[in-house]
């Protein structure tokens, strides 16, 4: 009986570890981020207008390389979602716009798509590919760390809504990563096997260097 106890005890203490002393964590932005997220506003200075967003009510700016925009309600804008795991973001998409191959190192996805059609898909650890074309109403899921993409397949403007299960899920474009950056082309190639003229004249198109 005593064995018993002490295993319950036990797990007692587990499960509080997990639950929040507090209903909320407004982020005080006058105040340090750190990898936790931001400090906690006093809650005497807490509204309802940090609970409230106004961000995502517009269209992106779709005239890039890309053909896209992705406008974010996370916690650097939205006071209100951190420390509850929570974000989310408005994805527009021009007829024959690309969001390439990237990632989100801190969350999990879900995507709903609210006009036009898409293709959409991610690459699993051991590469399997999981590709859909999605249309107005349909729903799919990213799982977090995995590359994922998403492309207009349609003719005419898609946006779609994105979920993520952070308040900062982060992110990491890989044609970004290794043609605007400063990663040597002698390593791209040697890498990823592309042809070093290609690496270059991606680098040239991104600005990357080196």
């Amino acid at each position: 009986m005593k064995m018993i106890l002490t295993i319950f005890f036990i797990f007692s203490l587990l499960s509080l570890a997990h639950a929040s002393v507090v209903d909320f964590c407004v982020a005080d932005y006058n105040a340090p981020n750190g990898p936790a997220g931001y400090s906690c506003k006093p809650p005497s200075k807490v509204t309802v207008n940090d609970f409230v967003y106004h961000g995502l009510a517009a269209a992106g700016n779709t005239t890039n390389i890309i053909k896209a925009a992705v406008t974010t309600a996370i916690d650097a804008q939205f006071p209100g979602v951190n420390g509850l795991g929570i974000s989310i973001a408005r994805l527009d998409i021009a007829v024959g716009g690309v969001i390439p191959l990237h990632t989100h190192p801190g969350a999990s996805e879900v995507l709903v798509v609210i006009k036009g059609t898409i293709s959409a898909g991610f690459v699993s650890s051991d590469n399997v590919v999981y590709l859909k074309t999605l249309h107005k109403g349909d729903v799919m899921i990213f799982p977090q760390g995995l590359l994922h993409f998403q492309i207009n397949v349609g003719g005419s403007n898609a946006l779609t809504f994105n979920s993520f299960s952070s308040a900062n899920p982060r992110l990491q474009i890989l044609d970004y990563a290794l043609f605007e950056s400063d990663f040597p082309t002698k390593l791209i190639t040697a890498t990823t096997f592309i042809d070093p003229a290609v690496v270059k004249k991606l680098k040239g198109i991104l600005g990357g260097r080196g």
